[in-house]
């Protein structure tokens, strides 16, 4: 089964041949264009399609989109990507154009999918999926069901409160693990305490304040650098209490990690496993691993197929 995952960003459409055993056959990418309004969006999505599968047959394209969706009526109902797209009927819009099945999903939900079909969780009954960058998206499957909630809106893991009355989120809370512990968090707290740290590390990685990226802070963490740690162990040591919460509520098999912030690699995960011990009870001890996820580039491709796929194959679960 050919099927065709569409990595839908603000910046560039990234999208795949896939199949479902071999993975992606082809990929391609494109401008978004978000600034030359949503019929260009649509005919660039269009136009993607196309050329990557001209003499081929396939079977259904996925779409992963950052934000509110409707997957049952294929309905962005905000995305921060796309400012003008409110209840954006774009599954309507696509399938105008090209005559097959769509299947809309959000893209943190879909990275789980793509672990599931593809990665560190198949063949898993119970995982969670993070994927840790500018936020902090989730996926999460329990009892080999893929939980979306009531409303389609869950799971909402990020915006957990692990610090109460700490950090502003983006979200209008204060103290969720995504503000902080993401790489926006890292990068902008890393910012905040140079004047404490003027000959922090960090500054002379990134070169110039405003320059200054979770990567440079990771990467001075490395080195022991004071700034580096007080920054990254409040962020990893918030991470882990979330994470704790989550093994307990949820006893997942995996913790999958990926994300911008997952390629710190063993900087990030060897002391957010340790650290996670402390939250978590003895009876869950060795119940759990935190993974890092080896999609990399192609997670988002290969979870809007593995959206497209899971649809196809649980008709009723929309």
């Amino acid at each position: 089964m050919l099927v065709v995952g569409i990595d839908l960003g603000g910046t560039e459409i990234k999208a795949g041949l896939v199949d479902e055993k071999k993975g992606i056959i082809k990929k391609i990418s494109r401008p978004t264009e978000v600034e030359k309004g949503n019929a260009q969006v649509i005919a660039n999505i269009t136009k993607t399609v196309r050329d990557l599968t001209e003499n081929t047959e396939f079977s259904a394209i996925g779409i992963g989109s950052p934000g509110s969706i409707d997957r049952k009526n294929g309905i962005v109902r905000f995305s921060p990507n796309f400012p003008n797209w409110r209840n954006f009927e774009l599954v309507r819009l696509i399938k105008e154009n090209i005559n097959v099945d769509v299947f809309l999903e959000n893209d943190a939900n879909a990275f789980a999918l793509g672990e599931w079909y593809f990665g560190k969780a198949k063949g898993l009954h119970d995982f969670i999926a993070l994927t840790i960058g500018t936020g902090i998206g989730s996926g999460v499957v329990c009892n080999n069901t893929f939980l979306t909630g009531k409303d389609g809106l869950a799971p909402e893991l990020g915006h957990v409160v692990v610090v109460p009355n700490g950090p502003q989120c983006g979200c209008g809370n204060r103290g969720c693990v995504e503000a902080t512990s993401s790489a926006k968090y890292i990068a902008l707290e890393a910012r905040n305490l140079l004047d404490r740290y003027p000959n922090s590390l960090v500054l002379k990685l990134a070169g110039k304040k405003e320059k200054i990226e979770s990567k440079h802070v990771f990467q001075a963490y490395e080195k022991n650098d004071p700034l580096a740690s007080v920054v990254c162990n409040f962020a990893i040591d918030a991470l882990a209490r979330a994470i704790g919460g989550y093994v307990h509520a949820l006893n997942p098999e995996k913790i999958i990690i990926g994300g911008g912030l997952s390629r710190a690699g063993d900087t990030l995960f060897v002391p957010l496993r340790e650290m996670t011990k402390k939250y978590v009870m003895s009876s869950f001890a060795d119940t759990y691993t935190i993974e890092q996820s080896s999609l990399v580039e192609d997670a988002g491709i290969l979870g809007a197929a593995s959206a497209a796929f899971y649809a196809e194959e649980n008709p009723y679960s929309l």
